[in-house]
């Protein structure tokens, strides 16, 4: 064999080593650092049955698959400066397999540089240290398999990870391991066994550690006696350490941590770096479980906050038709709790996937149900919105046109008819009946135009607050003017004032006011058909100065106390439609009020009837009103 780097003291002395390995009755292999075969004596080829010039510059491919980390353990402990004996199993060319005895040294120059292995084997005829070698084996084999199901079992990952270090010391007799977590370019102790407690969660640099070291040799286990390993950040606390091994754990084929085990009394051989291999390639696959398992109970959390708190409200129907989803939007739409529909078909139909349908409830609520068929699991996922508000505002639209386009015709109608009275029989008719023609036209004039103000008022309301003026002004006398003369405009109807003579100055726009006060005693005279007292009282409180206007007429239903400040809206269609009207009065005065920074309301009268509240501030106070009716 070719050993550039010997010391060779002449042709004869090297012509002796030939021949002494020649002749040798052991097979004596030897391998370079790369573990390409070097030489290959006449008892290999005997023994193996490889002639050398086949050999000689490969891998020898006499060791089998599942003996490979022990072959890779026993070459590391050699490395190291060790020899190794062992009772193992070799292939023959012709695939037979072998006991054999081999002695395992490293091949060195005289001044102690590793240039590669020597092995020396010869075959075993001694059956019973065999089957006692394969029984110790079959043992660990056995242990270590109860040990990886334990450790399987587990899918907490800080549980996972302590059952791993305190299985590494039970398989290779450390004194001490523990599981560190590859954290960028850092190490971190996650999980110790038999080491202080103050420990955990030390770190270190990657680069530096012998898991840098290990990583960069591509090797999956490495063992280090020497001080660089010894000096680690980690360990450096336990007390008589000499030798540490450490194996990476890979999780979905990349590293994700490493195995320390950590020898203090004893010292570890090839089978504990076997051992230390495997266990690192089951805690990857242990490790890589909790791992999904705990992204998995995450993503579950995330969809069930995200389906508990949507607006909308969501069904899942299994394959036969049946919920087993329902959450509590579900529920609050529906009127149905989980408890009543889990296991049972939905309480309505399903448009067909893709599509929408519009329904209403027996309590009187919209609905639009969209579905969806999730094509792996053939389950239909169900979502529903309430669409009561815009298929009320639907409504009150379409009312609103019909209403406003009769309001409209009325007027124009009789304008029209009196108009052409006057033009087809001027001369016929007397001036008195002239005059009242005119008159009727003037009065059904002014009635459109007040129509079209509303109109014009609720088109600016509804695009954005209205423009008002913020200053002080005396609202016992706006009320004054507006009541002014209201008496002898009915003679079913009283009016009565009572405001006191020291009411205070407000805030606000006398304008915008004015029109408030005008609609709110317009409606208690229209809603009272059959007469009765209109009172409109006014008193100061400590920010705020309130006014009633009150009303014995029909009233308003307490479900619609809200309702009738909207667009559009008089109340349910019955009494309050028959007054006519386009539903824009009290939006109106709404808006003004609020613009103001006052508030208005509906409250019942206990005698019947109802009582309309305005708010505004006092002048002197910044704070705004109280919600009016408290």
């Amino acid at each position: 064999m070719e050993c550039d780097h010997w010391d060779i003291r002449d042709d004869e002395d090297e012509g002796i080593a030939r021949a002494v390995v020649a002749s040798a009755a052991d097979a004596i292999v030897a391998l370079d650092r790369d573990l390409s075969v070097v030489s290959w004596n006449p008892a290999a080829e005997r023994l193996f049955g490889w002639p050398a010039d086949e050999i000689l510059g490969r891998r020898p491919p006499f060791v089998p698959e599942e003996l490979m980390a022990e072959h890779n353990a026993v070459l590391e402990r050699v490395r190291t400066g060790g020899t190794v004996q062992l009772r193992t199993r070799r292939f023959r060319r012709d695939g037979t397999l072998i006991e054999v005895q081999a002695d395992i040294s490293g091949l060195r120059t005289p001044s102690g540089a590793l240039l590669g292995y020597v092995g020396v084997y010869h075959q075993r005829d001694d059956n019973e240290a065999a089957r006692a070698r394969s029984v110790r084996r079959a043992q660990l084999v056995r242990r270590l398999t109860d040990v990886v199901g334990d450790i399987n079992a587990e899918l907490d990952q800080n549980v996972v990870l302590d059952r791993i270090a305190g299985s590494l010391t039970e398989l290779t007799g450390a004194d001490a391991g523990g599981f560190v977590l590859i954290d960028g370019e850092k190490l971190r102790l996650v999980s110790s066994h038999r080491l202080p407690e103050g420990m955990k969660g030390a770190t270190a640099d990657l680069g530096s550690s012998l898991v840098g070291k290990l990583l960069r040799t591509g090797k999956p286990v490495i063992l280090e006696t020497g001080p660089e390993g010894l000096q680690d950040l980690i360990w450096a606390q336990l007390d008589g350490l000499h030798t540490i091994a450490v194996g990476i754990a890979a999780v979905g084929g990349r590293p994700y941590g490493a195995l320390y085990a950590l020898f203090a009394r004893r010292k570890p051989g090839h089978v504990e770096l076997e051992l230390l291999e495997l266990l690192a390639g089951h805690a990857g696959i242990a490790v890589g479980n909790a791992v999904a398992y705990q992204d998995a109970v995450r993503q579950r959390a995330h969809e069930r906050a995200v389906f508990d708190a949507s607006a909308d409200g969501i069904a899942v129907l299994s394959e036969s038709g049946t919920v087993t989803r329902w959450n509590p939007k579900a529920a609050e739409l529906t009127g149905y709790a989980y408890e009543d529909v889990i296991g049972r078909p939905p309480p309505f139909d399903l448009p067909a996937p893709g599509e929408k349908l519009t329904f209403q409830l027996e309590s009187g609520r919209w609905l639009d149900v969209l579905c969806a068929t999730i094509p792996e699991t053939g389950e239909i996922v169900a979502d529903f919105r309430d669409i009561t508000s815009a298929k009320e505002l639907e409504e009150a639209k379409d009312l609103f046109l019909a209403t406003t386009s009769h309001e409209l015709r009325t007027p124009i109608t009789v304008v029209t008819g009196f108009a052409s009275t006057l033009a087809d029989r001027w001369d016929k008719l007397s001036d008195a009946d002239r005059r009242a023609h005119v008159h009727t036209i003037a009065e059904r004039a002014k009635s459109l135009g007040r129509l079209i103000d509303h109109l014009l008022l609720g088109a600016r309301a509804g695009a954005a607050e209205p423009s008002v003026r913020d200053e002080a002004f005396d609202l016992a006398e706006r009320v004054r003017a507006a009541t002014l003369g209201l008496p002898v405009l009915s003679d079913r109807h009283r009016v009565e004032v009572r405001v006191p003579d020291d009411l205070p100055l407000v805030r606000g726009d006398a304008l915008a006011t004015d029109i408030l006060l005008d609609q709110l005693l317009e409606n208690a005279f229209k809603y009272s058909p059959d007469g009765g007292l209109i009172q409109v009282s006014a008193w100061a409180e400590e920010t705020r100065v309130v006014l009633t206007v009150d009303d014995e007429g029909i009233g308003i239903a307490p479900s619609d106390r809200e309702r009738v400040f909207e667009r559009f809206v008089q109340g349910e269609s019955g009494d309050r439609r028959r007054f006519g009207g386009v539903g824009l009065g009290l939006y109106i005065v709404r808006s003004l009020a609020r613009a103001q920074g006052g508030e208005v309301a509906a409250l019942p009268r206990p005698e019947g009837g109802t009582r309309m509240q305005f708010v505004l501030r006092r002048e002197g106070f910044v704070t705004a009103p109280d919600t009016p009716g408290r």
